[in-house]
């Protein structure tokens, strides 16, 4: 689950209520809060950055707001959004809807014309994409150390295979964020997802 800094103290306490007093140990790059019935919770920093500091959730807390040169990429074949920064407030951003056709229930040539057309529509849509993500993650970012990705994977994988967004493919990490078509108040959302903490909890 994707936690957000402002609610961690108050998710651990809520765990400690469900689950008693539990010990705190820092593993493998994670704060893991271990339960005496044995439950066990696991917090690890946003973009997959590594938490090396004592094992305290105000520590863990502050840790989560360090800077991090970051982007989040959205696309679907009805939008794009890209957005990025080195804070949890956006440096940069944008939003582009572009109209790509349904499918059609015609057949024979028809059905190939509108294939074509859709398939058309949809190419542009994703170069589109990829001019504003060079601009804002390569032009004027300087490049990103993550990358957060969401929408439509076919989608996103055909933004990123542009051969100028090499170097931002490669800082991809494996949060994946299934969002519907990109609009600001959806972008707005994957920052704040892609700022959270990642907990996981084992139960016996």
């Amino acid at each position: 689950m994707l936690v957000p800094r402002e609610r961690i103290v108050r998710w651990f306490e809520n765990y400690g209520t469900r689950h008693g007093a539990f010990d705190l140990v820092v593993r493998e790059g994670r704060l893991v809060a271990l339960a005496p019935d044995g439950a066990v919770a696991e917090a690890a920093l946003p973009f997959a950055q590594a938490y090396d500091g004592p094992p305290e959730i105000a520590s863990l807390r502050e840790a989560a707001a360090s800077e991090v040169c970051w982007g989040v990429l959205l696309v679907r074949k009805g939008g794009f959004a890209v957005a990025g920064g080195v804070t949890a407030e956006p440096v940069l951003s944008k939003v582009g809807q572009r109209h790509v056709q349904g499918r059609t229930k015609a057949g024979g040539q028809s059905q190939q014309r509108f294939a074509r057309r859709r398939d058309n529509q949809a190419r542009q849509a994703y170069e589109a994409a990829a001019d504003h993500a060079h601009r804002i993650l390569v032009g004027e970012l300087g490049g990103v150390d993550v990358l957060v990705c969401g929408g439509d994977r076919a989608a996103v994988d055909a933004v990123l295979s542009d051969p100028r967004l090499a170097t931002v493919e490669s800082r991809r990490t494996d949060l994946w964020l299934p969002v519907p078509d990109p609009r600001r108040a959806v972008l707005d959302r994957a920052v704040a997802d892609a700022w959270s903490l990642r907990v996981s909890v084992r139960e016996c």
